[in-house]
């Protein structure tokens, strides 16, 4: 997720609260208010009530305890059936005893209706009665009602209900969040071009500035491009409505051929094929079915955007935290070798035993690791360019930081293995102790300045990681130091050191710091410095 370059996000639910409420309601071509629902004419209202009582997967339940009738269904059911309740007075067990239901067309993705045929009790009459999307219901209609007149024999459009599903709170400034860091938002819903336009606007998806005619475009539309239309328009393409479950799939297809890092949220069964061929797939915990969850990589428990941005945030948290163990290791790792070679070659023995290179390793690849890996996230990984999947693991930066940290100790230690014995005027065996402490609280010092590869200031945000204290600097590491030191003496093959050689020690060590800023102040090539550490994340 560290590394996605594309968001493909559906609308209900994720970018809004998936809480609908009526606004507007057009009766033929008046617009009715909310206080001149009294107004309508009473066959009408009761055409209007046995439309949405009877052709409807909701369900209307009056409970003797409260007055308030208990509605269930999905979120457009359960706001047109609270809408007729209690606007329209619509009592739903009339409705079903007055009429009896001869045949259903359940609603689907695909022609966007839904539709009941019914048999009137007083005077047997056969009604159908379609519910739908505006433009597709609007294409059936031969009439529509007005104050002059009514038409029984053909299709009459009886009304348009205005339906708005509020964004959630956030969501504009995760959107923008998600720009800031390099990622591209691109919304992929089922709703029409103008409802999927003025959400994408509320959410900052589009900016009035923008040229929309090519950032929007209809899942039919993109469904019938070429694949060289779909190559060159895919990256202006912000907004895709009218959109079934294989547009979405091919929208996914399409970004990966142009080396994308896709991820994909949804919550729908659908939209199963679309999650599992992106890179990333996201499902809803609330709203989202089994299928889509088994299908996905990751489940957002609140369905809510801003969580995709917590999930992007800490994907680059993890891949940062990798690279900082990675440069922290390899600069313990070279200083070892080379300090043991050298030492061997030049006067045939090392002045690190077998058992001081296993403490160090059981220190710094345990505790060093989880000192490393605990550093939660920040708001500056996303202000960092992204990284894509072929660049090396081992960047530039790393490279400079670890060869100048290693060439330093090796340095040092070197200075300490020739002359160490004439500056602190001690025998061989303190020497080699003096060495064997210095190398372990340079790794300590270190520790500090592979917190940031690049910022110059390796304490700030130190206090909010109180595990980094414990576990890799005050806590084990010194206190196990001390302790090999003064009560394992015969184990590590050490001396007991006074305080002006501990003082020594540490002050080398601290050397680390201000070499660390140094280095930090070299620019460095963007050009790859070792090709075989090219790999792919």
């Amino acid at each position: 997720m560290g590394s996605a370059t594309t968001i493909c996000t559906d609308k209900t639910g994720t970018l809004t609260l998936n809480k609908m409420k009526v606004v507007e309601f057009w009766l033929g071509k008046e617009v009715i208010e909310d206080d001149c629902y009294l107004g309508i004419p009473p066959t009408v209202l009761q055409l209007l009530q046995q439309g949405v009582g009877l052709n409807t997967t909701g369900s209307v339940c009056n409970l003797p305890s409260t007055s308030v009738p208990e509605i269930t269904g999905s979120p457009t059911e359960m706001t047109i059936l609270t809408w007729a309740v209690v606007d329209l007075g619509m009592d739903i067990d009339e409705q079903k005893q007055s009429s009896e239901i001869l045949h259903v067309e359940a609603f689907n993705s695909e022609k966007k209706l839904s539709g009941v045929l019914v048999r009137r009790a007083s005077d047997r009459a056969i009604e159908t009665h379609w519910k739908g999307a505006a433009e597709m219901i609007l294409a059936m209609r031969s009439h529509y009602f007005d104050k002059g007149g009514l038409t029984k024999t053909s299709m009459t459009l009886w009304g348009l209900i205005g339906l708005k599903d509020p964004c959630r709170p956030g969501v504009s400034r995760a959107i923008e969040e998600c720009k800031d860091a390099g990622v591209k938002i691109k919304m992929i819903t089922e709703y029409n071009i103008f409802t999927a336009r003025a959400i994408a606007m509320e959410c900052e998806i589009l900016k009035l500035d923008e040229d929309l005619n090519n950032a929007v475009v209809k899942g039919g539309t993109f469904r019938n491009y070429s694949d060289e239309e779909s190559m060159e328009k895919i990256e202006m393409i912000r907004v895709m409505a009218r959109s079934s479950p294989f547009d979405k799939l091919l929208m996914v297809q399409s970004l990966k051929q142009k080396v994308h890092v896709v991820a994909v949220t949804s919550d729908s069964t659908n939209d199963a094929p679309a999650l599992k061929e992106a890179n990333i797939g996201l499902s809803m915990g609330i709203q989202g079915t089994e299928v889509a969850k088994e299908s996905s990589d990751i489940v957002i428990l609140d369905d809510n955007f801003t969580s995709v941005v917590t999930v992007l945030r800490w994907g680059r948290c993890v891949y940062n935290n990798i690279q900082k163990f990675i440069q922290f290791q390899l600069t313990v790792n070279v200083a070892t070798l080379s300090i043991n070679f050298v030492a061997v070659v030049s006067a045939g023995d090392v002045p690190l035993t077998a058992v001081q290179l296993l403490w160090v390793n059981l220190i710094m690849d345990t505790l060093g690791a989880l000192a490393l890996a605990t550093e939660r996230p920040t708001n500056d990984l996303l202000k960092k360019p992204l990284v894509g999947r072929t660049k090396p693991l081992i960047s530039n930066v790393m490279w400079r930081n670890l060869l100048a940290q290693a060439f330093y100790q090796v340095a040092v230690l070197l200075i300490l293995q020739f002359k160490g014995m004439d500056i602190f005027k001690v025998d061989e065996k303190v020497k080699n102790t003096l060495i064997f402490n210095t190398f372990v609280l340079c790794q300590v010092f270190i520790e500090f300045n592979a917190r940031h590869m690049e910022k110059k200031n390796v304490f700030q945000g130190l206090l909010k990681n109180r595990l980094f204290l414990g576990i890799g600097i005050i806590g084990f590491t010194i206190v196990l130091q001390v302790v090999m030191f003064e009560f394992l003496k015969k184990f590590a093959n050490t001396e007991r050191l006074n305080w002006e050689q501990w003082g020594a020690c540490i002050g080398i060590a601290a050397l680390s710091w201000l070499i660390a800023w140094l280095v930090k102040c070299i620019p460095v090539s963007e050009k790859q410095f070792l090709i075989f550490w090219k790999t792919s994340v």
